[in-house]
């Protein structure tokens, strides 16, 4: 495994908020992320929440904006938020928001020029959490949850669909719930994946829910002034595949508020507290 450096470390709510950065083996390029350690009794280990972060995003957007750190504290759980795609000069690019650097879709992608380096989801599935194992020995690996912020949720829901066994609480907010079905999704699954669709249906979340994937349970927060929600978002369409999965899933809608991190940061500590009532030892 390759060296981390450490890009940054503060002291935060009496823990340790630190920015990293090393030499990614399946994008070929360096990744940098971010980690919230708090307070906490020498030789304890503590819950691991993944956040992933939605378009145009990296790290810093939830990692200066999120208000995590005090429920993260409060409920001791260690908070990693990855990047969302690799970066640099070496590394394509699109003009569009929506595609390229800071658009990965947690994807692997299959199609040139993106192929060399955007696998984002054997990065986030499994390099990165070798990562945090071996340098983060605080961190109980055996209890981890994942949410996330649109492309973020999409990337949270079927990572966890996935990946069932590896965390016991799965959330999302204003998630791209059927990426299949919406204008962001065909973009970026085309684009990386090749014209055709059935190479998509692992990572889109009603479809794979549709061909037998199941959770225990899932929450996703969602604003009800959100502007991407009809066109983009469609939470509809996870709240009727989960009905005919018979699988529970909690919907709050919350009128007035919109896609940006002032309706995230607003429900960050309701939805850190939702996972740490399902990391308990």
């Amino acid at each position: 495994m390759t060296a981390l450096d450490t890009v940054s470390s503060s002291k935060s709510h009496g823990g340790v908020q630190g920015v990293y950065r090393h030499d990614s083996a399946a994008t070929g390029t360096a990744m940098t992320f971010s980690v919230f350690v708090p307070p906490h009794v020498p030789g304890r280990r503590l819950p691991v929440l993944w956040y992933l972060s939605g378009l145009t995003c990296t790290s810093a957007n939830v990692t200066d904006k999120g208000e995590f750190r005090a429920a993260c504290v409060e409920h001791g759980i260690i908070f990693v938020a990855p990047d969302t795609s690799p970066r640099g000069e070496d590394v394509p690019d699109d003009p569009a928001y929506d595609f390229g650097q800071g658009a990965g879709f947690y994807v692997d992608a299959t199609e040139k020029p993106w192929a060399a380096h955007f696998q984002m989801r054997r990065y986030i599935e499994t390099e990165l959490p070798e990562v945090i194992a071996k340098q983060f020995p605080q961190a109980d690996m055996a209890r981890q949850g994942v949410t996330g912020h649109s492309m973020g949720g999409h990337g949270a829901l079927t990572i966890a669909l996935r990946n069932p066994d590896r965390f016991r609480s799965v959330s999302a907010f204003s998630p791209i719930v059927a990426p299949m079905q919406c204008p962001w999704g065909q973009k970026a699954l085309a684009g990386y994946l090749g014209a055709d669709q059935a190479r998509w249906r692992p990572y889109d979340a009603c479809a794979l829910i549709e061909d037998g994937a199941r959770l225990p349970e899932l929450l996703i927060d969602q604003g009800g002034d959100d502007p991407f929600l009809a066109e983009q978002l469609k939470p509809a369409l996870i709240e009727d595949a989960c009905r005919r999965a018979g699988m529970p899933l909690t919907l709050r809608m919350h009128p007035g508020y919109d896609h940006s991190y002032g309706f995230v940061s607003t429900f960050m500590a309701g939805q850190v507290g939702w996972h740490a009532a399902r990391l308990k030892a």
